[in-house]
């Protein structure tokens, strides 16, 4: 199969004249630690500190009838990126380092290096929805993260007035929510919480939103109070 990317939706392989040559290996994200030495204590005390974004490269190249206005334009950007060698998961990027197109244009060949975050998501994952059709006063489900590590995942909520988010039989949010409708929008991985329009609601959580995780495997979570929907979505994850 001919190598190609995938960028915010976008094949490489819809970029006239765009070539994707060499695709860059699987790897695993490295480990961010602190070591300290202590004096009168053999070896050291090694602290793990979560796991580090890292440099993803490969080469691209020209052919045909191509637009180098249509490449640049086609890496100008930040988001999510699917590699053919992965074709069923998704990193988020970020564009730091410079694309030498002079060198492109000239020898039709360049490098590129995306800054990936240390995991990837399931590409074909889709959201789990509820809408509450019989006025429940809860919602519960068991959630299953088919990844190779925990998952801090996005939880959209729309109700009215305290809501409380369990794990298990642990209480992890609770959640103050107007009188009349309301949505929030708890992002874990970025640890805020937010109205659609992207708007702080920090200040109606109470709780730790790093306690809310699925481990690999099933996680069953239940969502307690006056709801109208509850929405979850990056609930599996891999390194």
């Amino acid at each position: 199969m001919i190598p190609y990317i995938v960028i915010n939706g976008v094949s490489s392989r819809t970029i006239n004249g765009l070539i994707i040559q060499t695709l860059p290996p699987i790897s695993k994200p490295k480990i961010r630690t602190t070591i300290e030495e202590i004096d009168g204590r053999d070896g050291d005390v090694v602290t793990t500190l979560g796991y580090a974004a890292y440099d993803k490269t490969f080469t691209i190249g020209l052919a045909g009838d191509y637009n180098v206005d249509d490449v640049i334009s086609y890496f100008n950007t930040n988001g999510q990126i699917i590699f053919s060698n992965e074709a069923d998961k998704y990193y988020n990027f970020a564009m730091y380092e410079v694309i030498d197109f002079n060198k492109l244009i000239r020898f039709k060949t360049a490098t590129v290096t995306m800054h990936v975050q240390p995991f990837k998501y399931a590409a074909d994952e889709g959201a789990i929805n509820w809408t509450n059709t019989n006025s429940a006063l809860y919602y519960n489900a068991d959630v299953r993260n088919i990844g190779n590590v925990y998952s801090k995942p996005k939880l959209t909520i729309t109700g009215s007035g305290t809501i409380t988010v369990y794990l298990g039989l642990v209480q992890i949010l609770e959640i103050a929510l107007s009188g009349t409708t309301e949505t929030i929008i708890i992002d874990v991985e970025n640890m805020n919480a937010t109205d659609p329009s992207g708007n702080f609601l920090n200040r109606q959580v109470t709780g730790d939103y790093s306690n809310l995780i699925f481990n690999v495997g099933i996680n069953n979570i239940r969502v307690v109070g006056t709801l109208t929907s509850v929405s979850i979505e990056r609930y599996s994850r891999f390194i």
